[in-house]
């Protein structure tokens, strides 16, 4: 299955803001969407390889769109198995909801940074220019894989 809920309460959820996360060492690129709706938009783009920063910067985000669950996207290799991003992307993910204590749930993202430059390439941003946007794009596809599988799960 695409999705991978990690929390019961996800699937009750009926309304509310949703923020999601294509983690990085690096860049932190953030999307919102509200689930009634289900359409995931861009962000921002969170830059800092200092954790105290980056939670910072997300915790803001946080008091700003008081969002009812937290997307992240779980990188893996193409035939699913892990790797050191995939074990990052779950300690970011615990930690979200430790400090934050807001349902976290999980979505494979396997493609999402490629279709994310597929996407820019399309609009005329190409190569170094796509660097500012290319995670907010990816986490903009990742939310968007939630609330498509979200809608399937809720609407059978």
């Amino acid at each position: 299955m695409w999705l991978t809920i990690q929390s019961q309460h996800t699937e009750q959820l009926r309304s509310g803001t949703v923020l999601g996360f294509d983690f990085g060492k690096k860049r932190i690129g953030v999307a919102i969407g509200e689930i009634g709706i289900g359409v995931a938009h861009p962000l921002e783009t969170v830059v800092s390889e200092k954790t105290e920063q980056r939670f910072a910067a997300i915790a803001e985000l946080i008091r700003t769109w008081q969002p009812v669950v937290l997307v992240v996207g779980l990188p893996t290799h193409v035939d699913g198995t892990e790797h050191e991003l995939t074990r990052l992307s779950q300690r970011f993910a615990r930690r979200l909801e430790g400090r934050f204590k807001i349902n976290v749930t999980l979505v494979d993202e396997r493609y999402t940074s490629f279709v994310a430059s597929e996407m820019l390439r399309e609009l005329g941003i190409k190569g170094r220019k796509q660097k500012p946007m290319l995670d907010q794009i990816a986490a903009q596809q990742i939310l968007q894989s939630f609330f498509d599988e979200y809608q399937t799960v809720t609407t059978t």
